[in-house]
């Protein structure tokens, strides 16, 4: 599921199966304002409610200031439609912290906004993904994950700047849905059945977003997401209940959500890396390098990623 995928590459989990951002009006504190004229000539109930009126007026007018600075799409190589799931990044079972890739802004905004990044829930609420034991999930069941959006700077050759932004955030992450062994069978044993697209999942597709507040994009910006797993990340999580539980820990199958070769191109932006991403690894294999350019490290990974990108919207107002 989430070892070295197809074709070799590494960290990538093909599912045998198959393969939002808003700008909120903050309420701000109004300073009292007497209205000693208008109560003196109405009953005092009568004035109360004309001077909560004012302040609502007062308040919707900043809130019209506010959404006059709308954000719009300057990069999105999002799925237009729910895919169900998509080919993915583990963390846990590849000895990754962190994981990202070199995004070029298009468009003219580059205030704050918000970030969205797709996920790959693998995790059963009980039982396992492969469906032995049976993978059961109850409608709605979620699992909190913490995580991190980093924003850097590209540096010289594209090695990773310094940070520009950093964002911590903890999600209620969907469990994947139960197995349907009546419409899942053979290699798709243990999936779970989308009727939408008529097609068997082992993972989940989910977004989440990250309201960047006041922040200038360059425009080119390494994106990454980084979070701790069982035995990863910037603390390992181990020990926890979880970890002596069959269905074993939610993070530990949550995946960041790739782009395949051929359906790269961003629908706004592009990318100028796209046989490079930039990881975090334990491991030296599952580097392009071998190592060479160090583990343990969030650095560039350039030359064997053949389009696999990380799946990032980016919005920003002017």
């Amino acid at each position: 599921m989430i070892g070295r995928g197809a074709r070799g590459l590494p960290g990538i989990a093909q599912d045998p199966g198959g393969s939002p951002s808003v700008w909120r009006c903050k309420q701000r504190r109004l300073p009292a304002h007497k209205e000693m004229h208008m109560i003196e000539r109405i009953p005092a109930r009568a004035g109360m409610l004309a001077a909560a009126a004012l302040l609502a007026m007062i308040a919707l007018g900043l809130c019209a200031g506010a959404a006059s600075a709308e954000t719009e799409v300057v990069y999105n190589n999002l799925p237009a439609a729910n895919p169900g799931n998509v080919v993915s990044q583990a963390f846990e079972a590849t000895q990754t912290g962190q994981f990202g890739g070199l995004v070029q802004l298009g468009g003219t905004n580059r205030k704050g906004g918000s970030v969205t990044i797709a996920m790959s829930s693998w995790g059963c609420q009980h039982g396992s993904y492969p469906g032995t034991p049976e993978c059961t999930t109850e409608m709605g069941a979620r699992f909190p994950a913490t995580i991190t959006l980093n924003v850097h700077a590209a540096g010289p050759g594209d090695e990773v700047g310094a940070t520009l932004r950093s964002i911590t955030r903890t999600f209620n992450i969907p469990y994947r849905p139960s197995q349907n062994d009546r419409m899942c069978k053979g290699g798709s044993f243990g999936a779970w059945y989308y009727a939408k697209l008529k097609a068997c999942f082992h993972g989940r597709y989910t977004r989440i977003t990250f309201p960047v507040g006041r922040f200038t994009w360059p425009s080119q910006a390494i994106v990454s997401v980084a979070f701790n797993t069982s035995d990863y990340g910037a603390v390992p999580q181990r020990p926890q209940p979880c970890n002596s539980e069959v269905q074993g820990c939610g993070y530990d199958s949550l995946n960041v959500g790739l782009t395949e070769p051929g359906a790269a191109t961003p629908s706004v932006g592009s990318d100028p890396l796209p046989e490079a991403a930039y990881q975090d690894s334990q491991t030296s294999s599952n580097f392009c390098d071998s190592g060479v350019g160090g583990t343990g490290v969030f650095r560039l990974d350039s030359g064997c990623w053949n389009e696999y990108q990380p799946l990032v919207e980016v919005k920003a107002a002017p």
